[in-house]
């Protein structure tokens, strides 16, 4: 629960920067977390967080 909040927020983040830095539009930004949220909801969310879990696990141990 924590490593997805924490990318939430850091997803967030790199959002709010590239809207801010005129490098995404609003509508292009509506449209990547729109993706996300959908594809939260499918089944492809069970691969993502345990790909996301590994990737994280194996950056540690380096």
């Amino acid at each position: 629960m924590v490593i997805t909040v924490s990318l939430v927020v850091l997803f967030g983040l790199v959002l709010l920067l590239l809207l801010r830095a005129g490098n995404l539009g609003y509508g292009s930004a509506f449209t990547a977390a729109a993706f996300g949220f959908f594809l939260a909801s499918t089944g492809a969310a069970k691969s993502i967080n345990q790909l996301t879990e590994s990737l994280i696990e194996a950056a540690s141990n380096l």
